[in-house]
Formats: C-alpha cells, sequence, structure tokens
C-alpha cells in the first residue's frame, strides 16, 4: 500500500489543543469489528459498557519526562533540544533544533547543567551530561508537548500530560489513549471485575514522524525501549482460555505485546521498531483502545491492519463529520 492511501483532510479546529475536564467527559467512537457498526457515546465512561467480567486491559505505565530544554553553545548561539531516548543514566539520544548544528565534541550550557557532543547518529545527536539525567530533565525540563499542539507548555500540563498509570520516568510522549483513566473510570471498571494490568514502553518523539517513503512496506520504525512482566503473559494466557479478551489501552502497550510475542514471549525488554501494518497478524490483542493518529502516520497504518483499510477511513470520516477532537488531547476510540 502506498503512504497517500493514509491520507485524510482535518479541519485545523478538531485537532485539541487542552484536553477534556474531567477526563472521562471525552467522547467515545466505538466501533464493532463484527457487525461493522458505529457508535457514539458522550463520555468515555461509557466504554465499561464494550467490556465483560474476565476481560483484561492492559494499559502503559511509561512517565513522561519533561524532555524539551534549552541550551547554549559555548560560542552564545542558541540550541533547543528534545530528548528521544535515555542511553544510560548519563548519556541520551537528542533531537537538536539551532541555527547551526553542534559539532562533535562541542560543550553545551543548559543553566547550571553542562552537556558535551559525543556523536551523531543520523539527524541526532548522542550527548552526555555532567550528572543525572532525570535530575536535571526536572529541573530545566519543559512537558514535551506535540508539534501540532500550537501553544508553549504550562505547569498544568505537567499533570494533564501523564496519565494515572504513569509509573517509570523514560517517555518523551504521552501514552496518550491512557490520559481518558481518572479515578471515576477505574472504579466502574472495578465495579464490574474487568483487570487493568501494565506492561511499559517509553515513547519517544519519533511517534509524531510522519512516514515519508511513498511505499509503507519501506518504512522504518523508531526505535523505543519495552519490558513486560512475565506474570503478565501468565495472567494473559489465562484470560484467553476463560474466554476472555485482551485489549490494549493505546497503540503502545499494543507494540510492546505484539513484540514480545514475535518470539512467543521469550524476550520480554528490549528495543523494538516493530512496524505494524496492513497484513499482519496479531497474536495477543483482540482489541483497541485508541486517539485518533494524523494522517500518513504509522499509527494509522496500526489501526488499518486491524480493521481494514476502507473501515479505518470510514470510521474516521465519521469522527470529522461528527467533529471528534484529534490526537493526543483528543477524544478516545475503540476498536472491539
Amino acid at each position: 500500500m502506498l503512504r497517500k492511501d493514509f491520507y485524510y483532510d482535518l479541519p485545523e479546529h478538531l485537532i485539541a489543543q487542552y484536553p477534556a475536564h474531567p477526563r472521562h467527559s471525552a467522547r467515545l467512537l466505538a466501533y464493532n469489528s463484527n457487525t461493522k457498526q458505529i457508535r457514539h457515546h458522550q463520555q468515555v465512561l461509557e466504554i465499561v459498557d464494550y467490556f465483560n467480567p474476565g476481560d483484561l486491559l492492559i494499559s502503559n505505565n511509561s512517565k513522561v519526562l519533561p524532555a524539551r530544554f534549552f541550551a547554549q553553545k559555548t560560542s552564545g548561539g542558541k540550541v533547543e533540544v528534545l530528548m528521544e531516548r535515555m542511553l544510560s543514566a548519563n548519556t541520551m539520544l537528542c533531537h537538536m533544533r539551532a541555527s547551526k548544528a553542534p559539532k562533535v565534541a562541542s560543550v553545551l550550557i543548559a543553566d547550571n547543567w553542562q552537556l558535551r557532543v559525543l556523536a551523531r547518529e543520523g539527524a541526532l545527536f548522542i550527548v552526555e551530561v555532567a550528572g543525572d539525567i532525570i535530575s536535571m530533565l526536572n529541573q530545566i525540563g519543559h512537558m514535551p508537548l506535540p508539534p501540532y499542539i500550537n501553544r508553549m507548555d504550562n505547569d498544568v500540563d505537567k499533570e494533564t500530560y501523564q496519565t494515572v498509570f504513569a509509573k517509570y520516568e523514560g517517555s518523551v510522549a504521552a501514552p496518550t489513549a491512557g490520559l481518558h483513566f481518572d479515578e471515576v473510570l477505574l472504579q466502574a471498571l472495578k465495579n464490574k471485575n474487568i483487570a487493568i494490568e501494565s506492561v511499559t514502553l517509553h515513547v519517544g518523539a519519533g511517534t509524531f514522524q510522519p512516514v515519508r517513503v511513498d511505499e509503507i512496506k519501506d518504512h522504518i520504525m523508531h526505535f523505543e525501549w519495552y519490558e513486560i512482566d512475565p506474570e503478565l503473559i501468565a495472567k494473559i494466557k489465562a484470560t484467553k482460555a476463560s474466554g476472555g479478551r485482551v485489549i490494549a489501552i493505546g497503540t503502545t502497550s499494543l507494540r510492546a505485546l505484539e513484540s514480545a510475542a514475535k518470539d512467543d514471549f521469550t524476550n520480554l525488554s528490549g528495543l523494538t521498531n516493530l512496524f505494524i501494518s496492513p497484513g499482519y497478524e496479531f497474536k495477543v490483542i483482540d482489541g483497541l483502545m485508541s486517539n485518533f493518529h494524523l494522517p500518513e502516520s504509522s499509527l494509522l497504518m496500526l489501526v488499518s491492519a486491524l480493521i481494514g483499510h476502507k473501515e479505518l477511513m470510514r470510521v474516521y470520516a465519521e469522527a470529522i463529520a461528527q467533529s471528534y477532537r484529534f490526537f493526543s488531547y483528543g477524544d478516545a476510540c475503540l476498536f472491539i
């Protein structure tokens, strides 16, 4: 298939700039893969009606770091830095924006922190921090809001761009399907005996990069770190054996699960660049809760693999016609 097959025209006013409040009040589009029926709901809270006792929901418990910060070259030139992922406690892979790219071995100063450019890796930079990266980011960093949110981050984003599942620091973008969950929704799921477990996948900034090749089979995904508890694999197998369904909360938890399943769950941690596109056979999940994704993105192609290209484009056309809010702070959809 071609990249252009996944293009759709989205009115700019449908790109959400702020989250719904409370979280469970975002709207929900539900798609039934068997009947091809689309249903509209005024609140994500109504998603509970689609789950049965014994089903297992799996979220991503990665925590977003304030991974964007500003530095200066020793010459005085300004540099905007966005971490892609941590390589160690004091080294990271970064995007940099400057009038002239910093040279290898050059020094950058960010407030009272010193950084050294160790190497180039394609368009990215390997940077060493004189200290602990997480401590530095928590002191001087900004929440890395997506490029389609046309405003500066603020203190509220430190809470709203973080899911209730967030536990392990490492992401530079939120696993956005999880942003719809709050204590009200969690309690409603608990009351119905719906289990929720978590995997970890640290989301990289590459998640916002569009597919640039014409034929999608030529696309190479960026790498992201994932980790899954062995006990969760046993719970997944027990859920399926008893007739329950495994529902991924977001494409990141889905990709972590499917990455582990490639080797029959023998590798439960590591880097993955799994690209799920039409023709992929899902090995773990039976459904997906997600947000609405960017045109021509790898995430849109993932959903197409799940429900088919024709149905995907029909769902998105319906969402636009019904004025759903799109992307990270937008509304939710359920494919089940």
